[in-house]
């Protein structure tokens, strides 16, 4: 392990991940949950690569030690994979656009990878195209709410974080000396 990739700046990203995390195991509105603003926030704000995914996915797997496991796990976390991809897309370009965007971006992969994946190995629709679209109609209220909570979140954690280094430059990614 590289120790010197653990500064000030992955301290603080990854306490908020963990706070993140912890906020899936309190009481919430169906699908308003902070997993895909985990994904984003730290593939964008984890500099090194082996530290973008560890962390958000650590978070999401230790989280997941409480919630319990089921069979839609591989699809959720591929999901949560290429969100944190997206996040390091925007590294060092972390802006409001980006952000709006990768949440965007994000929750609609979640969507269809997720319920592509439930009408594919579950029985409960036909494995034709309209069994498909079926799964993907009946899922539109989960995408709404997903959506909300990735913006809110997503606002909360890269919001929080622009202030944070406003008042601390050194989590900045580039220091003025």
């Amino acid at each position: 392990m590289n120790w010197k990739a653990i500064t000030p700046k992955v301290w603080i990203v990854s306490i908020i991940i963990v706070f993140a995390a912890f906020m899936r195991l309190i009481p919430h509105y169906p699908n308003f949950t902070p997993i895909a603003a985990i994904a984003l926030f730290g593939g964008a704000h984890l500099g090194r690569k082996w530290l973008a995914y560890t962390v958000p996915l650590a978070a999401l797997f230790i989280s997941d030690l409480f919630l319990g496991f089921h069979n839609m796990m591989i699809p959720v976390y591929l999901g949560f994979i290429l969100i944190v991809f997206l996040g390091t897309q925007m590294h060092n370009k972390v802006k409001a656009p980006y952000v709006i965007g990768g949440s965007l971006a994000g929750s609609l992969l979640f969507f269809l990878i997720t319920n592509f994946a439930v009408w594919a190995f579950t029985p409960y629709y036909p494995p034709t195209f309209h069994g498909l679209m079926t799964s993907y109609t009946m899922a539109i209220p989960f995408f709404h709410a997903g959506l909300l909570g990735d913006l809110f979140y997503n606002s909360l954690f890269f919001g929080s974080f622009y202030l944070l280094q406003q008042r601390y430059p050194a989590l900045s990614p580039f220091r003025v000396k």
